[in-house]
């Protein structure tokens, strides 16, 4: 009788400590997310379930062309790609991304714009115009939907807040024919 109470207690201590981590790392390290919309496409689709690598922003600053989770309303998270960190300015002309005055190619989205037949993929604008703001805010970044056509980006909510931000979009794990890193 003695040695089955041991062994139960064993077994729930075990259980324990495997939720603990499990708890330590979906809060502090990585969560799963699922994208919900059309903003993303064509790198990522309704539906698509991500690992956010919250950890990636305690060690390291957000890097241009990151595909990042923020909240941008209490009840809403967006996932969006960095386009402006803090001090840069932002222009699309004849849809080509300049910042700070120089070129960018957007290589990821090549592909989309040779399809688009009806005028620019991207609007032309200037951060001034759509944010009010001459350069991206110590803090903050200017982040814009892979579907520029329709996608709630900083053209609308404004810059983000680096604290809103949850983490990196770092792995898709479904569906399965899709699965890998996230680019």
């Amino acid at each position: 009788m003695a040695r089955t109470k041991n062994e139960t207690w064993e077994w729930i201590k075990a259980l324990a400590a495997a939720l603990l981590l499990a708890g330590i790392i979906r809060f502090f390290l990585f969560a799963p997310v699922v994208v919900d919309g059309q903003s993303m496409m064509p790198t990522l689709h309704n539906g698509d379930r991500l690992i956010v690598n919250k950890f990636s922003y305690v060690i390291g600053d957000p890097k241009r062309f990151d595909i990042v989770v923020f909240h941008a309303t209490e009840e809403k998270d967006y996932i969006k790609r960095v386009i402006g960190l803090p001090g840069d300015t932002i222009e699309y002309k004849d849809d080509t991304l300049y910042v700070n005055g120089k070129q960018v190619k957007e290589e990821y989205l090549e592909a989309y714009k040779k399809k688009t037949k009806d005028g620019n993929f991207t609007y032309d604008f200037k951060l001034l115009e759509v944010t009010g703001k001459q350069k991206v805010p110590q803090g903050q970044l200017f982040v814009l939907g892979d579907n520029r056509r329709n996608s709630q980006d900083s053209r609308n909510i404004g810059t983000v807040d680096d604290d809103t931000i949850l983490g990196k979009a770092s792995f898709r794990f479904w569906p399965l024919k899709d699965i890998g890193f996230v680019k």
